[in-house]
């Protein structure tokens, strides 16, 4: 008598190598979609940062401007090949004044301000400004050859 042999049948193969296939696909797809987020949050991270020297930097930001990075960096202390790496990164800003406040508008009438001056010990002392005026502005940096942009608001006095 021939014993039978205990074996796979040619189905129980296939299905197994599909579900092997599917789990395979699925996982170098997640890494796929991470490895883009991730790439996607550097650059992000990395124009945030080059927006960090617009804070501290009041000389740039509020005119359109085509130039580098290392224009903005002046008066930082950075490392040599840092600002070398600035130095040939091109950067767009872009200005966009969003509203114009004149707080001259806003004074108390002529009267009130006239009494202050009369009231006053040295008239010459005593000057009222009526010029005061508040531009809101935003100011977007735009690098083109990493296709990353950040805006900031801006607040000019004058």
């Amino acid at each position: 008598m021939i014993k039978a042999k205990s074996a796979f049948t040619l189905i129980e193969v296939m299905i197994s190598v599909l579900i092997i296939s599917t789990v395979i696909l699925s996982l170098l797809t997640m890494s796929g979609n991470n490895t883009h987020l991730f790439s996607s949050f550097k650059a992000k991270i990395t124009i945030n940062q080059y927006a960090s020297f617009f804070v501290d930097n009041a000389k740039y930001g509020l005119e359109n401007d085509k130039s580098t990075l290392d224009k903005l960096i002046d008066d930082f202390d950075l490392e040599s090949d840092l600002r070398r790496s600035l130095r040939d990164t091109k950067v767009e800003v872009l200005y966009q004044e969003l509203e114009t406040i004149d707080m001259s508008e806003y004074e108390e009438d002529s009267d009130s301000s006239s009494d202050m001056l009369d009231n006053a010990e040295n008239p010459d002392e005593t000057q009222v400004n009526n010029s005061l005026l508040i531009e809101i502005g935003k100011t977007v940096l735009r690098i083109p050859s990493s296709d990353s942009s950040v805006s900031l608001l801006r607040i000019k006095v004058q």
